[in-house]
């Protein structure tokens, strides 16, 4: 049903949406397999460079003891037990206790600054997306769903969280382990050192391979993951009508599937990583087992090496090992994080075709609330081949009430887009003051107009904050005084805790009625010059119909407003009537007027009054 609607507007469906998205992102997999988009990462982490060099400076200090560690071993084995002293066995156990110490206590400092900069990094980056999106124009999101964008600020960044505040540590960590292990390697036994860089070697290169891999295959999985949890909540947001329909099981089954593809697409990724598992073991190993049986030989056998130098080596070359196995593990982690970082990085670099110019004109002040749009030739993205508006005129002057009529589709509510310029026209001028709306900052042109949407959204919260969402300096009394306007104050102040009660998620523990009424005080809030009234009396009954109209009607002395209805008892008193038909204004005038003409606005009239259309 959601697929229905989506493609009547013009936009996809989530279905469609869903394959579109998996199709170009296995298109961009296939051009991007290395770690590049991790650079995205840059700035956010020197905004933290304290942290950052603090995480560094203890990652330093505690792989320098974790090397020293080896050293303290040797001396123990070589001066410690064969000096038959127990002095200078417990001065050596001492020194050895004394790196141990300094190795807890840098471990303990890396931990907790690396995950501070990762925790404090991830919620950069989720502001930071969040204001962004915030800034995308409405033809963006004809791509992209909800959904996936919350998967990006969730799943997407709790990787991302994983890698800055443990993996990137572990790989650094490993990475110097493995250098020095070799530096000290060379020191202790340049001849069996060799032994040790081959079998980084044997290891490293398959690694790399299968770390591709797992990215290629991370990707996916959370692709699959990200439209399994939009499915989730387009059908959690239509509840009722699933319910209603009884589309339960269908729904339920749908999102099993997605569950499903999600699941398999992990344990692919998964499998990837044990094969990468089991490879590194079976290789360090055997590495391993080679160099200490060398070693060995050369210790008791040619007696070309002290025990104390056997231990230091296996030490050395089991630490090598082990770093080289864990930089394959974390190479995964990176490349799983590259992935993610991709997808977040996408959205963090969509620019809005609708912004501000560098040097916007401002709107002559104080406002006067001319509206005029001229020649618009206008499509919706998702539909360039439909028109919703051709060649239209309409030009509204300061204070004038003017009602847009006409049957659905005929492009009123995309006249209001407009207005707000949430989009373009590809041709004409959309002015407001006589400034054309592509040479104004958008930001002042809304702050101009106040909206009551057919279907407005409200938020969870207080019918207070929701008020004051008009207009955040209004006081306690004025945001009470709309409430009294639009005749919802009776129901507030009936509620358990009045204007302070929460009303619960989009306000829905509200009638539709209640909704609107408080939508409509949130737009005399705002104390706008404009006013834009799309069907803003649809959910109302008769009684109180009448009693907001009245408010209306007081509200929209000095203003001027542009009242879109189908019901047309709402729009009588209007200073004129505009009656639009296939994106073109085909009548305007008084409601005795268009009668008269016997017009599209005549033939409305009478399916909806009958004879006493007249």
């Amino acid at each position: 049903m959601a697929d229905d609607v989506a493609r009547a507007e013009g936009r996809p469906g989530a279905g469609e949406l869903l394959k579109a998205d998996l199709a170009a992102a296995a298109a961009g997999r296939e051009k991007r397999r290395d770690l590049k988009p991790l650079r995205y990462l840059a700035p956010f982490v020197r905004a933290h460079r304290g942290d950052a060099f603090l995480a560094g400076g203890f990652l330093l200090l505690s792989t320098s003891a974790s090397l020293g560690l080896t050293w303290a071993g040797r001396l123990l084995a070589d001066k410690g037990f064969a000096s038959g002293n127990a002095h200078q066995l417990g001065l050596w156990f001492l020194i050895a206790g004394a790196v141990v110490l300094t190795l807890a206590g840098a471990t303990a400092g890396r931990f907790y600054f690396i995950s501070k900069l990762g925790e404090r990094v991830v919620a950069d980056i989720r502001v930071a997306l969040y204001r962004h999106v915030m800034t995308l124009d409405q033809a963006a999101f004809l791509n992209i769903r909800v959904g996936e964008v919350l998967s990006r600020m969730t799943t997407d960044l709790t990787i991302v969280e994983n890698m800055v505040g443990s993996s990137i540590s572990v790989a650094l960590r490993n990475f110097l382990t493995l250098i020095g292990a070799l530096a000290l390697l060379i020191v202790v036994s340049p001849a069996f050192t060799g032994f040790v860089v081959l079998l980084a070697a044997l290891v490293i290169v398959p690694l790399f391979v299968t770390g591709r891999q797992v990215r290629r295959l991370s990707v996916n999985a959370q692709e699959r993951f990200a439209g399994a949890v939009t499915y989730a909540g387009e059908t959690l947001d239509a509840l009722e009508t699933i319910q209603a329909f009884g589309r339960q099981k269908r729904a339920g089954d749908r999102f099993a599937g997605a569950v499903e593809g999600a699941f398999q697409a992990s344990l692919k990724r998964i499998g990837a990583r044990a094969f990468m598992t089991a490879l590194v073991m079976v290789l360090i190993a055997g590495g391993v087992g080679v160099v200490l049986w060398q070693a060995s030989v050369a210790v008791f056998v040619h007696h070309t090496m002290s025990g104390g130098t056997l231990l230091q080596f296996v030490f050395l070359s089991v630490m090598a090992a082990g770093s080289v196995g864990a930089l394959g593990e974390t190479y995964g982690d990176l490349q799983k994080t590259a992935g993610a970082m991709d997808r977040i990085a996408e959205l963090l670099s969509a620019e809005p075709a609708i912004a501000a110019p560098p040097a916007p004109t401002p709107l002559p002040s104080p406002a006067r609330g001319a509206l005029a749009l001229r020649h618009v030739d206008f499509a919706y993205p998702g539909r360039p081949d439909l028109p919703a508006l051709h060649g239209f005129d309409l030009t509204v002057q300061p204070g004038e009430r003017v009602a847009l009529v006409g049957p659905s589709g005929a492009g009123k509510s995309t006249v209001f887009r407009l207005l707000l310029r949430f989009y373009d026209p590809q041709a004409g001028q959309v002015m407001v003051d006589g400034v054309d709306l592509r040479e104004a900052d958008p930001d002042e042109v809304r702050a101009r107009m106040a909206l009551v949407a057919q279907d407005a959204a409200l938020f969870s919260g207080s019918a207070l904050e929701n008020l004051r969402f008009g207009r955040e300096e209004a006081s306690v009394e004025e945001l009470k005084a709309a409430a009294r306007a639009a005749e919802a104050a009776a129901f507030l102040e009936a509620l358990p805790e009045g204007y302070d009660t929460p009303l619960g998620e989009r306000a829905k523990t509200l009638s539709g009625g209640q909704r609107q009424r408080l939508a409509i005080a949130r737009a005399l809030v705002r104390n706008a010059p404009i006013l834009l009234l799309d069907e803003a009396t649809s959910a109302l009954d008769a009684e109180n119909e009448r009693l907001v109209q009245r408010a209306l009607h007081d509200a929209m002395a000095g203003r001027t407003t542009l009242v879109i209805a189908h019901r047309l008892a709402t729009v009588l008193e209007a200073d004129r009537i505009v009656v639009m038909d296939q994106g073109r204004v085909v009548e305007e005038g008084k409601h005795s007027e268009l009668i008269a003409r016997g017009g599209l606005y005549a033939r409305l009239a009478r399916l909806q009054f009958g004879d006493q259309a007249a």
